[in-house]
């Protein structure tokens, strides 16, 4: 049979993008509380809107926060300084709605318990995704994407483009092949898209060279760019307005963005804001672990895994392993592999994984897999034995 080929596309938003803003903002909030106690127990959303931030949530913790003073810095930090720009840190509203956590939760799922049993703190499933198409382990389409919008940001905060504003957003359709056995090779970009919010009275012809030249040449190899890929650079023609005040933020609605950009699956569950015991969180960062480690250790091309967990229990529901065809032993087999090498408690997951660290505020941009930095600790594979 011979080879096919098709397009896919992923997306990523920048750290201005007001969802992500609430994303950081959240896991701002998460951070304060781990640096004081580790055992912080954090569901904290946020949402925005012109001129307004507001966290709302569960939290239950011995560190004593002053939570305004947390959010406000976490905006300043993106680069809301200015009302202009769809945010100030200095005088926007910051409203503060933030409780103890139900004791109906606390005592089914870690009180009395040792850290080692900690059960889940809520039902759901979980999935873990990784290719080798790409040195990252990452699919390329969403690894792109990402970095652009990394890469957008690099050039505002280092001066290298001062007319770029704090939000944007990013997008790469690849073209691919498929092989008889399920092997996924990218060809080549197809398209790029990037819309980025901008100071007044910048031209779009200026938009468009920087853009190019010192966004994407950066970012993409040329290998994958050719005469026949398509730029489509703030096609709106206009992006002056951004941030809270050119739409509403909410915690949790880039959940795709954060993990692969469509491909594999996802369980529906959000990251951000939420302590590892969640295991929306860290199930899901051990799914990458696994899955990373099948495709690194050269099981499988391609690898997705999905994990189900129960409130309250601490073993999980079930465990899934698919290859896609492209496994070097049965889907079945490398499940038991997959068993015996890595337990899948939460309480376990969080001491193999060091979860329990301020870590997480670097995580709410620009994807939460895929990233070289060593607090990244599930994307290290683990060396299997079989």
């Amino acid at each position: 049979m011979a080879e096919s080929s098709f397009l896919f596309t992923s997306e990523s938003v920048n750290e201005g993008h007001p969802d992500k803003l609430c994303d950081q903002v959240s896991d701002a909030v998460l951070d304060a509380c781990l640096a004081q106690d580790e055992w912080s127990k954090v569901a904290c959303e946020t949402a925005s809107k012109t001129g307004m931030v507001m966290c709302f949530g569960e939290i239950t913790t011995k560190a004593k926060i002053n939570y305004e003073e947390v959010i406000r810095e976490a905006i300043k930090k993106i680069g809301f300084d200015a009302e202009e720009k769809g945010l100030d840190y200095k005088t926007c509203r910051v409203l503060v709605e933030l409780h103890a956590q139900s004791p109906d939760i606390a005592q089914g799922v870690h009180e009395g318990r040792t850290a080692e049993d900690v059960g889940a703190g809520d039902q759901g499933i979980m999935f873990g995704y990784a290719t080798n198409e790409s040195p990252d382990y990452m699919p390329l389409t969403s690894s792109f994407a990402n970095k652009l919008g990394y890469r957008l940001t690099q050039v505002r905060k280092s001066g290298i483009c001062p007319w770029v504003r704090p939000d944007g957003k990013t997008q790469v359709t690849m073209e691919y092949t498929k092989s008889a056995d399920g092997k996924l090779t990218p060809v080549r970009v197809h398209t790029v898209l990037i819309s980025t919010q901008h100071d007044e009275g910048v031209s779009n012809e200026k938009i468009r060279a920087d853009v190019i030249e010192k966004v994407v040449k950066h970012v993409i190899p040329e290998e994958y760019l050719d005469d026949n890929t398509i730029y489509h650079i703030n096609p709106s023609g206009r992006f002056v307005i951004g941030g809270p005040e050119g739409d509403a933020g909410l915690t949790g609605r880039k959940i795709i963005i954060d993990t692969y950009g469509g491909w594999g699956a996802h369980g529906g569950g959000a990251f951000s804001g939420k302590d590892p015991t969640k295991v929306d969180r860290s199930a899901a960062y051990a799914g990458r672990w696994v899955a990373k480690s099948v495709v690194a250790a050269g099981l499988a091309d391609r690898c997705l895994v999905q994990v189900s967990y129960g409130i309250g229990i601490a073993e999980p529901l079930s465990i899934f392993v698919d290859t896609f065809g492209t496994g070097k032993k049965t889907d079945a087999e490398i499940t038991d592999i997959v068993k015996k090498n890595f337990d899948l408690r939460p309480g376990r997951i969080i001491r193999d994984l060091n979860l329990l660290r301020p870590i997480y505020s670097k995580t709410a941009a620009y994807g939460h897999f895929g990233r070289d930095d060593e607090d990244f600790t599930w994307e290290t594979p683990k060396k299997l034995e079989y």
